[in-house]
């Protein structure tokens, strides 16, 4: 039940933060935007990390496969993308194919097992509802 409470409050946090940061591109530019978050983020983490682990940052050196570190180049990726989708899009439009894009990729990784994740079978169920999912983006786009 947590994991369902914890992913809906993060397509909350998502959404809203999109709006957020479209309107700090709108005032200043997707650069100055992109990195405030990104800083902001870090300051958060630091705070977090302070208050509550204070594990050693040199177990970032011992972490394998290298490329995993590279969370936080997606990181500033999502944000500059989430922020242009959504100034041309609208936060609704934007979110809805954030969400199928999302679905699809991950379903892809799942099906591959790509990045350690373990491998699953296709499950026609599971196609049926993206494609449900990207009907529901045309008609809701129209």
């Amino acid at each position: 039940m947590w994991g369902i409470i914890i992913a809906v409050l993060s397509g909350a946090l998502m959404s809203v933060q999109g709006v957020f940061n479209t309107e700090v591109t709108k005032q200043t530019s997707i650069w100055v935007s992109a990195a405030f978050v990104q800083f902001t983020a870090l300051l958060v983490c630091l705070a977090a990390w302070w208050l509550t682990d204070k594990s050693s940052f040199f177990g970032l050196a011992k972490v394998t496969p290298w490329y995993v570190l590279l969370g936080g180049t997606l990181g500033a990726l999502i944000t500059v993308t989430v922020i242009k989708s959504m100034g041309s899009l609208g936060p609704a439009k934007a979110a809805m194919l954030i969400v199928i894009a999302q679905l699809i990729v991950a379903y892809g990784i799942e099906l591959l097992g790509l990045f350690g994740v373990e491998k699953q079978p296709l499950e026609w169920r599971k196609v049926i509802g993206m494609l449900i999912g990207i009907v529901g983006i045309v008609i809701f786009k129209n």
